[in-house]
């Protein structure tokens, strides 16, 4: 298993060395070489296997021989075993054919924290074998800072800076990456949005000698390993649904395409998936792009769901890898003239097996506040507001009324306390562990969005020994 760029100019990289690289050094991203390939027999062996036991199975394949198996079973192991519930992402019926998938039960309540709770392990394994050492820089919408944080404080090979859009976080989602004190561990508020905050990260990693400088890597789905962790729920969920005896649907609350873009890897995989729905807020770029054929940048607004609030779906750029016959240049080519112009188009043909398997929905505020509402009140569900998007698509688009159709629940509703207080009147309240959070000591820096301020800022808190 060797890893290639969607762009096509980049060195082709075992899975180790993707695992550390994060982005392609040409601005790419990593994607396989090949699709690994169950089939049918090999899906049904996995009914009644614990998550853990799925994850070893699914994501074997892809590790190359770069780990070893032993290793990577106790890797695997140790990262869920920490999760609030035993099954990691229980799923949870709501009525006849719609499903939830509950993926907040991790150290940081998003469904981050199913990736990151290994990759933090991953890191730790290659670098420590290696002797090396390395600086993640990541940007984060809420919940990805965070979970990355919590996977990677306190390891000796790695320090983390983590950029967040100044004052468009939720308070719980703040604090939970500000209040950590570990050494390796620093925050950066940018003066912008996400996608400023996204932009900063990117620069950082084309600029060559900054980035050899200081061994950069990267945690966000950039990093082809999250993505290859998260397919695993997608597998583990359509199993245990009747797969590959019968397809299943997804609906997944998305912004940065790199959740839901892991339903598409399990498709390519072999796992029968009928359709995958992308719930949008009003940013609703994807689902814009879906019904037009035209991806077109505006400006991103602030919603009750902000780690939607994104126009710059970067995982968007592996599909279109694919829909571009998996050509570099014209990957290249077609993402150089949307920075420069903020319109992309498709090549011709290509929006017809996009909208084959992919839907698209939209909800803005008050439909998504009317949505908790009505959940709650006929299910007993408390929904966050990123998840009621997920359920709000499912039920909206869903395409084949007698296939069961999964909604991916992204965050525990304690994460968003006020706007679920404001839809029911119920203020849900953090799990025991976390009860202080709000009067903890906060440590973060505030920096305007300036690549040359960012930069300095990362090189002086940066630990330089082992970096090349």
């Amino acid at each position: 298993m060797r890893y290639i760029s969607t762009r096509g100019d980049a060195p082709i990289l075992e899975f180790d060395e993707v695992l550390l690289a994060g982005l392609a050094a040409d601005g790419g991203l990593y994607v396989p070489e090949t699709w690994p390939h169950f089939d049918a027999d090999q899906f049904r062996a996995l009914r009644g296997l614990s998550y853990a036991e799925t994850a070893i199975r699914i994501m074997t394949p892809f590790l190359g021989g770069r780990i070893e198996d032993t290793a990577f079973e106790g890797l695997v192991h140790d990262a869920y075993a920490g999760f609030d519930h035993a099954a990691v992402a229980p799923l949870r019926q709501l009525d006849a054919n719609l499903w939830l998938m509950e993926l907040f039960h991790g150290p940081t309540l998003a469904f981050k924290d199913i990736a990151l709770q290994l990759l933090g392990r991953l890191f730790d394994h290659v670098l420590t074998r290696r002797g090396e050492r390395v600086t993640i820089v990541g940007a984060t919408s809420g919940d990805t800072g965070s979970a990355a944080i919590e996977a990677c404080r306190d390891r000796d090979s790695i320090d983390v800076f983590i950029l967040h859009p100044h004052g468009r976080v939720s308070e719980v989602q703040r604090r939970q990456m500000t209040t950590v004190t570990a050494a390796n561990i620093h925050n950066i508020a940018v003066e912008g949005s996400f996608d400023d905050c996204q932009d900063l990260v990117k620069a950082m990693f084309a600029d060559r000698g900054f980035r050899d400088e200081l061994r950069l890597s990267a945690v966000n789905s950039i990093n082809w390993a999250r993505i290859m962790a998260q397919i695993v729920y997608y597998v583990q969920a359509a199993v245990a649904l009747g797969a590959p005896d019968r397809p299943v649907g997804f609906a997944v609350p998305t912004g940065n395409f790199g959740n839901v873009y892991a339903g598409y890897a399990a498709r390519q995989m072999g796992l029968p998936v009928a359709e995958l729905v992308i719930g949008s807020n009003r940013n609703d770029i994807l689902t814009r792009f879906i019904e037009t054929g035209i991806m077109e940048m505006s400006d991103v607004e602030l919603s009750l769901s902000p780690s939607m609030d994104i126009q710059v779906s970067s995982n968007f750029e592996r599909l279109l890898f694919d829909i571009c016959g998996r050509e570099g240049r014209a990957v290249m080519d077609t993402m150089i003239e949307f920075r420069r112009t903020g319109t992309l188009t498709v090549p011709q043909g290509g929006m017809k097996p996009i909208r084959a398997l992919f839907g698209g929905y939209r909800m803005d505020d008050d439909q998504t506040l009317s949505t908790i509402v009505s959940e709650y009140r006929a299910h007993g569900a408390l929904l966050d507001p990123h998840t009621v998007i997920g359920v709000g698509a499912a039920r909206a688009k869903a395409r084949y009324p007698a296939t069961p159709i999964v909604a991916l629940a992204t965050a525990h509703p304690a994460k968003f306390p006020d706007a679920v207080e404001r839809a029911t009147g119920i203020r849900p309240a953090l799990p025991p562990r976390l009860a202080d959070l709000l009067t903890r000591d906060e440590q973060y820096a505030v920096l305007p969005n300036d690549l040359e301020a960012v930069k300095a800022h990362v090189r002086a808190g940066a630990t330089m020994e082992g970096a090349a």
